[in-house]
């Protein structure tokens, strides 16, 4: 990893890619909207989006479209939620059978407003699809729950393959970037995962005005949390009331980031421009706490 990476607001060639289109994806759309189902891949207009769809898979948005949170980077629309929809676990167990998905990411908005923060829907949604796809591995990527440990030992006790949640950004830009979160609660949440014993994962995006020893910090934090599966890439603005990119790193400052975290003992690592948290999820799964 270069001691800085260049700043340059103008979108680099790295970053543009052909949409993709085609009956798989059409099939996806459909199920998902036959089921009536959200997935962060619309909300939070992922760039992976029609690659993902077009692969037959997506990452699963439980827990409604509103968010209790305002995050600058984020494009999900804030303010208060409707109740749970409580059919909603079984939906995604069935649209997931239906995809023939063998890795199932299921993430959610904040929901600050209900009293677990949504822990048991998570958890029902994992036994749903324990239940109903039977041959799939889960894995949920999850809000700090207010930092609840009551709320967070209800989904390890679930039993996701994998437990996700995402750190966002280095500690420093919290107040700009997620000022309703804590740095230190999302440390928590992934310390109480890994002594669970469970395997334990975290993301987060350059590009937000960071600078390279505040990612060191940032790995060495989630390291000594006991994370041991992390993904890095660049932030995109999805819609222009949300931050501005700082700057875009190169593809080379990421191959050096990733080869950074593995040397400090990482497990897992995906760092790359167009990385996400839940992009090629499955690829990851073989690393960790009681993989082979």
């Amino acid at each position: 990893m270069k001691a800085e990476p260049r700043a340059d607001n103008r979108m680099p060639e790295w970053l543009r890619r052909p949409l993709r289109c085609g009956p798989v994806l059409r099939e996806v759309e459909n199920t998902l909207s036959s089921e009536r189902l959200n997935t962060v891949c619309d909300w939070a207009r992922c760039p992976n989006r029609s690659e993902c769809y077009s692969a037959g898979t997506a990452t699963f948005m439980i827990l409604g479209d509103v968010c209790t949170r305002d995050c600058g980077f984020c494009a999900v629309s804030g303010g208060m939620p409707a109740p749970p929809r409580r059919d909603e676990p079984d939906a995604v167990a069935r649209a997931a059978r239906k995809m023939g998905i063998t890795h199932v990411v299921v993430t959610s908005v904040t929901r600050d407003d209900l009293p677990d923060g949504g822990a048991s829907h998570f958890a029902r949604t994992v036994e749903a699809l324990r239940s109903g796809v039977p041959g799939a591995t889960v894995e949920v990527l999850v809000p700090d729950f207010v930092g609840d440990q009551g709320a967070i030992d209800a989904v390890i006790a679930s039993g996701p393959d994998v437990f996700n949640h995402n750190v966002e950004t280095v500690e420093g830009l919290y107040p700009l970037a997620r000022p309703q979160a804590d740095y230190r609660r999302s440390m928590a949440v992934l310390a109480r995962a890994a002594q669970a014993g469970l395997a334990t994962k975290s993301g987060f995006m350059v590009g937000l005005g960071e600078d390279c020893a505040e990612v060191r910090r940032l790995l060495a934090d989630l390291g000594e949390a006991g994370c041991s599966l992390v993904t890095a890439g660049q932030y995109l603005r999805p819609a222009s009331g949300n931050l501005p990119v700082a700057r875009y790193w190169e593809p080379g400052e990421f191959e050096g980031l990733e080869q950074l975290a593995l040397r400090m003992g990482f497990e897992g690592v995906s760092a790359g421009p167009f990385v996400r948290s839940s992009y090629h999820a499955a690829d990851m799964l073989g690393a960790g706490p009681g993989s082979e």
